[in-house]
């Protein structure tokens, strides 16, 4: 699960690209001006994960992302929930991890605005049992738009947060009918989801991924990661992935790939053209 990162990184935290050419850049600018929102389709929003991996496929250590990341890496989490309409993540992440307000620092906020984005970014939360406790951080910060994505009746109790329900019937699995809801109901274009990994297979299974932001933490943990990138039944087609750009700083890779689609690239040339070697594909 990719999780609530720890900590704060006020300073400029240097990053190399490597790929498709090398520079020297800030890794919170390395994530901005992406303009995700204009890359969604008619039907729902254009959707990217963001998760971190040790070297060896763990996606958590003792169920935490924390041991795992590191200055550059904590940027470019926190730069990319700048980039985004909403942030999407299951129930369990949302409770081990501890969620809190999703967007902490006034200068990110000043930031999303400036991109023309809402101040802070609608949390997508994805119970299939309405479990989620009410006392996690995020549900008691009065200034937090919860939106709870379930097929159950009921809810999670008294809250600060400013909390609705999107509610489809019981019974179905999927989540396209949610995101499509997410664009036509509630006018989001664009979501990062952050795990966990059922979450993440559900999406990949029916082709709602765009993009995986990807980082590998210079980790060794050994044994047989209880926490992956995904987990489930295996896909019922490989997703090909292909690779945008690679940056590195302190031995940590941040990797960004476009899913490749079996139709022809729907990225108008201009989009194309953003970056030397940024073909996306949706």
């Amino acid at each position: 699960m990719s999780g609530e990162r720890s900590g704060s990184d006020r300073a400029a935290v240097p990053i190399e690209r490597i790929h498709p050419d090398r520079a020297t850049l800030v890794a919170e600018e390395a994530v901005a001006g992406l303009q995700l929102g204009d890359r969604a389709p008619a039907d729902r929003p254009y959707l990217v994960l963001n998760m971190i991996v040790t070297a060896d496929g763990a996606a958590a250590v003792a169920g935490r992302t924390g041991p795992l990341d590191g200055p550059a890496d904590r940027a470019v989490f926190h730069g990319l929930r700048t980039q985004v309409d909403a942030v999407m993540v299951g129930a369990t992440t949302v409770a081990v991890e501890r969620y809190g307000r999703l967007v902490r620092e006034p200068r990110r906020r000043e930031r999303r605005q400036a991109a023309g984005l809402a101040p802070d970014p609608l949390a997508c939360v994805v119970s299939g049992h309405l479990s989620l406790p009410a006392d996690v951080p995020l549900l008691q910060d009065p200034d937090s738009r919860v939106l709870v994505l379930t097929r159950l009746e009921g809810d999670v109790g008294p809250v600060a947060a400013e909390l609705e329900y999107l509610r489809e019937p019981p019974g179905g699995s999927e989540l396209a009918p949610f995101l499509g809801r997410l664009r036509s109901d509630h006018g989001v274009r664009s979501v990062l989801c952050e795990g966990g990994p059922k979450v993440n297979s559900a999406l990949l299974a029916e082709g709602l991924v765009d993009e995986l932001f990807l980082t590998v933490a210079p980790t060794l943990v050994g044994g047989t990661p209880s926490v992956t990138l995904v987990r489930g039944p295996l896909l019922g087609v490989p997703a090909e992935l292909e690779l945008v750009w690679c940056l590195e700083a302190g031995g940590f890779l941040f990797l960004r790939y476009a899913l490749r689609r079996g139709d022809a690239e729907r990225l108008d040339a201009p989009a194309r053209a953003e970056r030397r070697g940024d073909r996306i594909s949706r």
